[in-house]
């Protein structure tokens, strides 16, 4: 490799071009320019990959400790938009962008099998806490736009927007002798 280098400045240095062949001033900043693009890259992929998980994570707390009150009947009188602030409250470090941003499903079960087969909603969300000892389905969507650019088509799939899930599937418990009809399937 030496021997390389040195024929190259021979042949330079024949053409009256030593001067650049004796040179080296540029090669650390070349190095770096090779090296530290793909390097920020991948320390910016990472950063944005924690972040996702980080809002994943988040999310399904704020479902979990939200769900609960459907569990034990508190939310029987809620509406809508308040089980969506309550979801949004419980994200705090979200929440500036947590109500254009989430998507609840909230719906009651004829059995448990039937989780297996139900496919995300399109457009129609439905929000029915049911009533005692009924079966429970609560899902959550999470539009989490990516930034980083080889992020988009890897994670995002192209769009530019991961979607963050979670579900949760539980009976509700008995809280009142009274079953109630349910209002959405």
């Amino acid at each position: 490799m030496a021997d390389r280098a040195r024929h190259h400045r021979q042949l330079l240095a024949r053409l009256g071009l030593d001067r650049f062949a004796r040179a080296d001033d540029g090669a650390a900043a070349i190095e770096f320019a090779f090296v530290g693009i793909p390097f920020l890259i991948l320390v910016f992929g990472l950063i944005e990959l924690g972040l996702t998980f980080l809002v994943s994570i988040t999310l399904e707390n704020a479902l979990m400790t939200v769900d609960r009150r459907i569990r034990t009947g508190d939310y029987q009188n809620t509406s809508r938009a308040d089980f969506s602030k309550a979801v949004c409250d419980e994200m705090a470090w979200l929440e500036s962008s947590c109500a254009d941003s989430i998507t609840l499903d909230v719906r009651v079960l004829p059995a448990f099998e039937t989780a297996k087969t139900l496919k995300p909603p399109e457009g129609v969300t439905c929000f029915d806490p049911g009533g005692p000892r009924s079966i429970m389905l609560v899902r959550a969507y999470y539009k989490w736009p990516i930034i980083t650019p080889l992020l988009q088509s890897a994670v995002a799939g192209g769009s530019g927007v991961r979607q963050v899930t979670f579900a949760s599937v539980f009976v509700n418990e008995p809280y009142s002798p009274d079953l109630q009809p349910i209002k959405c399937q």
